[in-house]
């Protein structure tokens, strides 16, 4: 039977700031110390149990950050279905089932988020494999994992009876206090609930008409009304409309169909700096190091370089994390407490929330290098045969100074090849596109001046990825 990976690649990227940003949340990063983003590792985990490529269902603003990750890890996905708005599993899902059923067959459906981190390999893929009976014989599948520590961060779930490598699900718990927790895991039977799920479309599609026939229809009418290229499936804006809700709470938790496979696994959803560290290698003394760090007399804490160089010095239980444009310190205690420093930080107005220096683009990366007033300076990456759309800017200038590859340059009405060390000037309003008809990339210095800097001063005239604002 064909069992077809779903990527489930939400979030706001708040709670693991700054490596993670509202543009590019904790899947698209490197944390836990491998070379993948964590959506690649999570596409890398399901290849040896499917030769079927992945459906990944991902906010419209994370679209390029997607495309990236994938090309990285070698991964071709079978589509990218795009949110206008961010609606829940429930409604994710039921587009992943609609999508998949829509080919035919009734495949199996193993639904992953891409922001969770699973210790054992093997494990997990005879935890899938377990589970594989149930789900083809019309269950629907969740996996837990047997908890270690009282965690009130994570749903629990307590099983019932067995059923073949499954057990029948005795109860749903949501995220408990700490009493509850501390006697769930005293008293055994109970899991944590991994989030991630096995069923035949057809039979998550079923439940959903029973349960949340409003929201089945408005995932209906938005795959119906789904613009479709190349590179991605587009959900019209009426998706936003569609009833909210996790999957768990709109089907799992009201199903006489569900099972819970046992996952015998390390797993984490990250879902905060003191997780990370909990799922990190330490050193002898107990520290999280990642990227050109030295620490002395320091110990339980979590130190991350990512562009300079760190020095610790008698560090106890903290968290350090360093990026091009922010720093973060703090007890590891008060991990919990970074979202509110995001929400300070954007209730004024700071752009580090968003973006980091370095930014996807479908043509390649931009990354910002320096900037004051009325300036700023970036590089620019665009790979072969990519394109910069054609635009103008109404409160700007830009200077492009060529440093390696070839360049072609349209600048009103006029095209010029441009070799490295070459340059061009872009007055404010007229319209321009930077191209690479070259075999190896181009990399471009561009200095910003004007009045105002802001990415939404740009007017695309044409643009061959079908932008309008980015």
């Amino acid at each position: 039977m064909r069992l077809i990976p779903v990527l489930l690649s939400g979030g706001a990227g708040t709670r693991l700031w700054p490596s993670s940003r509202e543009a590019a949340p904790k899947q698209f990063g490197r944390l836990t110390g491998g070379a993948q983003t964590m959506l690649g590792a999570t596409a890398a985990r399901v290849t040896p149990l499917s030769a079927e490529a992945p459906w990944v269902l991902a906010n419209v603003a994370h679209r390029f950050a997607v495309a990236e990750a994938l090309r990285e890890t070698g991964v071709v996905a079978r589509g990218i279905v795009l949110e206008p708005a961010g609606r829940g599993t429930a409604p994710a899902l039921a587009v992943a089932a609609l999508v998949a059923a829509a080919e035919g067959g009734d495949p199996l459906l193993l639904v992953l988020p891409t922001d969770h981190w699973i210790g054992d390999q093997a494990a997990f893929e005879a935890a899938v494999r377990a589970g594989v009976p149930a789900a083809a014989d019309g269950q629907l599948v969740i996996f837990g994992v047997h908890p270690d520590r009282p965690h009130t961060g994570y749903g629990w779930i307590r099983r019932g009876e067995p059923q073949g490598e499954a057990w029948s699900i005795a109860q749903f718990a949501e995220k408990p206090d700490a009493a509850s927790a501390a006697a769930w895991l005293a008293e055994g039977g109970w899991s944590w609930n991994a989030g991630i799920f096995l069923f035949r479309a057809s039979a998550l599609l079923d439940e959903l008409a029973r349960f949340a026939p409003e929201l089945l229809a408005a995932a209906r009418a938005a795959v119906d009304g789904a613009a479709r290229d190349p590179d991605f499936i587009r959900l019209p804006a009426t998706f936003a409309e569609c009833p909210a809700g996790a999957i768990d709470t709109v089907v799992f938790e009201r199903t006489d169909r569900a099972v819970m496979v046992p996952l015998a696994a390390a797993w984490s959803d990250l879902g905060s700096w003191d997780a990370l560290w909990g799922s990190t290698g330490h050193d002898e003394a107990g520290n999280a190091v990642s990227g050109d760090v030295t620490l002395l007399g320091s110990r339980g804490s979590l130190v991350r370089g990512e562009h300079r160089l760190v020095v610790g010095i008698d560090l106890v239980d903290l968290v350090v994390v360093e990026t091009a444009d922010a720093v973060l310190v703090m007890p590891r205690s008060s991990s919990q407490r970074v979202k509110d420093a995001v929400r300070e930080l954007k209730d004024a107005g700071r752009g580090e929330v968003a973006l980091h220096r370095r930014v996807a683009k479908p043509w390649g990366v931009y990354e910002r290098l320096a900037s004051g007033p009325r300036f700023q300076v970036k590089t620019l990456r665009v790979d072969p045969g990519q394109a910069l759309s054609l635009q103008r800017h109404a409160r700007r200038a830009e200077h492009w100074i060529v440093v390696r590859g070839a360049a072609r340059v349209t600048l009103g009405g006029a095209t010029t090849d441009l070799a490295a060390s070459e340059s061009v000037y872009i007055p404010v309003g007229v319209a321009h596109r930077l191209e690479n008809p070259g075999s190896e990339a181009l990399v471009v210095v561009e200095v910003q001046t004007g009045e105002y800097l802001g990415e939404d001063d740009v007017e695309r005239l044409a643009d061959r990825y079908g932008r309008t604002t980015e």
